[in-house]
Protein backbone atom coordinates (compact mmCIF):
# COMPACT_ATOMS: atom_id res chain seq x y z
CA UNK A 1 0.00 0.00 0.00
CA UNK A 2 1.18 3.29 -0.86
CA UNK A 3 1.35 6.51 1.79
CA UNK A 4 1.95 8.89 -0.61
CA UNK A 5 -0.45 11.31 -1.69
CA UNK A 6 -0.36 14.41 -3.96
CA UNK A 7 -1.70 18.28 -2.49
CA UNK A 8 -2.93 20.09 -5.38
CA UNK A 9 -2.67 23.82 -4.37
CA UNK A 10 -5.22 25.84 -6.51
CA UNK A 11 -4.80 29.87 -6.16
CA UNK A 12 -6.93 32.39 -7.95
CA UNK A 13 -5.26 34.22 -10.41
CA UNK A 14 -5.54 38.23 -9.53
CA UNK A 15 -8.24 39.85 -11.38
CA UNK A 16 -9.88 36.34 -12.56
CA UNK A 17 -12.97 35.31 -11.64
CA UNK A 18 -14.69 31.90 -11.00
CA UNK A 19 -18.24 31.46 -13.08
CA UNK A 20 -20.68 29.19 -12.31
CA UNK A 21 -20.26 26.89 -15.96
CA UNK A 22 -16.72 26.44 -14.94
CA UNK A 23 -17.41 25.71 -11.31
CA UNK A 24 -19.31 22.98 -12.89
CA UNK A 25 -16.84 21.59 -15.04
CA UNK A 26 -14.45 21.51 -12.30
CA UNK A 27 -16.82 19.53 -10.01
CA UNK A 28 -17.40 17.19 -12.97
CA UNK A 29 -13.66 16.70 -13.23
CA UNK A 30 -13.70 16.08 -9.60
CA UNK A 31 -16.20 13.45 -9.62
CA UNK A 32 -14.04 11.81 -12.48
CA UNK A 33 -11.01 11.52 -9.72
CA UNK A 34 -13.25 9.89 -7.56
CA UNK A 35 -14.95 7.54 -9.54
CA UNK A 36 -11.18 6.71 -10.86
CA UNK A 37 -10.78 6.23 -7.06
CA UNK A 38 -8.13 8.81 -7.34
CA UNK A 39 -9.69 11.53 -4.94
CA UNK A 40 -8.49 11.78 -1.28
CA UNK A 41 -10.36 14.83 -0.35
CA UNK A 42 -10.89 18.19 -1.84
CA UNK A 43 -12.21 21.82 -1.16
CA UNK A 44 -12.02 25.85 -0.97
CA UNK A 45 -10.49 27.15 1.47
CA UNK A 46 -12.33 29.85 3.47
CA UNK A 47 -9.43 32.33 4.20
CA UNK A 48 -7.76 32.32 1.03
CA UNK A 49 -8.83 32.62 -2.57
CA UNK A 50 -8.54 28.88 -4.05
CA UNK A 51 -8.65 25.40 -2.74
CA UNK A 52 -6.79 22.17 -2.05
CA UNK A 53 -7.29 19.13 -4.39
CA UNK A 54 -5.48 16.04 -2.37
CA UNK A 55 -4.90 12.32 -5.11
CA UNK A 56 -3.60 9.64 -5.46
CA UNK A 57 -1.17 9.11 -8.11
CA UNK A 58 2.11 7.21 -9.46
CA UNK A 59 4.05 9.62 -9.23
CA UNK A 60 4.69 13.57 -9.17
CA UNK A 61 4.55 13.59 -12.85
CA UNK A 62 1.42 11.89 -12.87
CA UNK A 63 0.12 14.21 -10.47
CA UNK A 64 0.94 17.41 -12.24
CA UNK A 65 -0.57 15.91 -15.66
CA UNK A 66 -3.80 15.61 -13.36
CA UNK A 67 -3.29 19.23 -11.91
CA UNK A 68 -2.71 20.36 -15.29
CA UNK A 69 -6.53 18.94 -16.79
CA UNK A 70 -8.25 20.70 -14.20
CA UNK A 71 -10.93 23.32 -16.07
CA UNK A 72 -9.97 25.57 -13.00
CA UNK A 73 -6.31 25.83 -14.92
CA UNK A 74 -7.12 25.35 -18.10
CA UNK A 75 -9.27 28.26 -18.47
CA UNK A 76 -6.13 30.17 -16.51
CA UNK A 77 -8.55 31.23 -13.96
CA UNK A 78 -6.54 29.77 -11.14
CA UNK A 79 -2.97 28.25 -11.27
CA UNK A 80 -1.71 25.11 -9.20
CA UNK A 81 1.59 24.03 -7.00
CA UNK A 82 1.86 20.30 -6.65
CA UNK A 83 3.29 18.92 -3.00
CA UNK A 84 3.79 15.68 -2.16
CA UNK A 85 2.30 14.37 1.34
CA UNK A 86 3.52 11.73 2.97
CA UNK A 87 0.95 9.70 5.23
CA UNK A 88 1.22 9.50 8.65
CA UNK A 89 -1.50 6.84 9.88
CA UNK A 90 -1.79 3.59 11.74
CA UNK A 91 -0.57 1.09 9.00
CA UNK A 92 2.61 2.50 8.97
CA UNK A 93 3.11 2.77 12.59
CA UNK A 94 2.76 6.59 12.24
CA UNK A 95 6.19 6.56 9.44
CA UNK A 96 8.21 4.02 11.73
CA UNK A 97 7.55 6.61 14.84
CA UNK A 98 4.62 5.17 16.19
Amino acid sequence: MSFTRYVILLSLVPGKKLTEPLIREHVQFLKGLEREGRLELCGPFTDYEGGMIVIKASSMAEAVEIAKSDPFVLSEVETFEVRTLELSCEENNHMGFG
